[in-house]
Order: C-alpha cells, then sequence, then structure tokens
C-alpha cells in the first residue's frame, strides 16, 4: 500500500514535515520581505500547525499528532476524523494520514467480522510462476474480471453490442438463464 523506499523519498522532497501529520496539502511557502525602500530579502512562511488529541470513534481513542488549522476545519466539516480519513485523497494524507487509515480500516474490519486481507508480496518471477487459469464460469471468485464478464454476458443475452448497465446485469444474473450459463 505504500511506496517504496525509493519512490517516498522522491514524493516527499518538497516538505518532508508534512509526512508526519495531517497537514491537508499545505506546505511552505517562499517570497520576498519588500519594506518601503523595495530592498527585498527572502523569506519563507510555515503552515499553522497545531499540536491536537483527535478522537476517533472507531479506534476508540485520542489520536495524538500534528494538524494544520485548514486540516481540523476539513475533519469539523466530515463529521469527525474517520471520515476525513475515509474520504480524503492518498496525496494529501500523506505518510501518517495513511497509516491512520489503515489502522482504521483494520478496526473497523475487525468489528464487522471479517478479517482484513492480507496480500503478498511477489517478486515478478514468483508471480510469473503462480498464475492462476483463466476464470471459466461465473460462480468463479468474484473479481474485476468476472464483473466484466457478467457484463458481457448480460448484454448478448438482450441482443445488445458492448457491456449491460449495472441494473440489467444484475437483472440478468438473477434470472434462471444465468444459472445454465457455462462458458
Amino acid at each position: 500500500m505504500f511506496p517504496s523506499k525509493a519512490l517516498w523519498d522522491v514524493v516527499s522532497q518538497p516538505f518532508k514535515r508534512s509526512q508526519h501529520g495531517l497537514f491537508q496539502g499545505k506546505m511552505k511557502q517562499y517570497g520576498n520581505n519588500v519594506p518601503f525602500s523595495k530592498h527585498k530579502t527572502r523569506r519563507s512562511w510555515l503552515p499553522n500547525v497545531q499540536q491536537k488529541r483527535i478522537p476517533s470513534e472507531i479506534l476508540g481513542e485520542k489520536v495524538r499528532m500534528k494538524v494544520t488549522t485548514r486540516a481540523l476545519r476539513t475533519i469539523k466539516k466530515k463529521g469527525g476524523l474517520d471520515n476525513y480519513l475515509k474520504t480524503t485523497d492518498a496525496d494529501i494524507l500523506g505518510y501518517k494520514g495513511m497509516e491512520l487509515r489503515m489502522r482504521v480500516r483494520a478496526k473497523s474490519l475487525e468489528a464487522r467480522g471479517k478479517p482484513e486481507k492480507q496480500f503478498e508480496i511477489l517478486t515478478p518471477e514468483e508471480q510469473a510462476a503462480s498464475k492462476k487459469p483463466a476464470l471459466t464460469t461465473l460462480e468463479s471468485e468474484p473479481s474485476l474480471l468476472t464483473a466484466r464478464l457478467a457484463r458481457i454476458l448480460a448484454a448478448r443475452s438482450l441482443g445488445k453490442e458492448g457491456l449491460a448497465t449495472a441494473k440489467e446485469t444484475f437483472a440478468f444474473l438473477k434470472s434462471p438463464e444465468s444459472l445454465k450459463l457455462k462458458l
């Protein structure tokens, strides 16, 4: 889920500090001090960062972290830390935000009684060796491939070209003719 170390160094170059809190995309800004004499001197502006304890309903604790005031306003607008983490883009969240998102997701799955899906990291050679055979029926493990296959078959049964809509596909899957169908 997280980028590799080399990629992470490139991604976090502009403002590394923002990766260790919720900064809502705020970065260090640069500009000039311009007095009456018009003699410009370089300066920088840092984002308004506060150390806060933000309650998380799913985790059941208050999470202590560095947050910008802009992120605090967005958290309040979204209805809490959990909703903010679920709905915010990964680029804006940064490293700490993604780490929290994974914790919240794991805890919510645990509360629903579903185990968190574990993924294996395989080398390209191992991946090529463990290629699964192509899916041949709709009864196979659900995936994007089976969903697309179902939409194609539903379109064929309706006499349409291309893909069927979601409603048409569900109607097709509930019909008795889809149960008889094998490729």
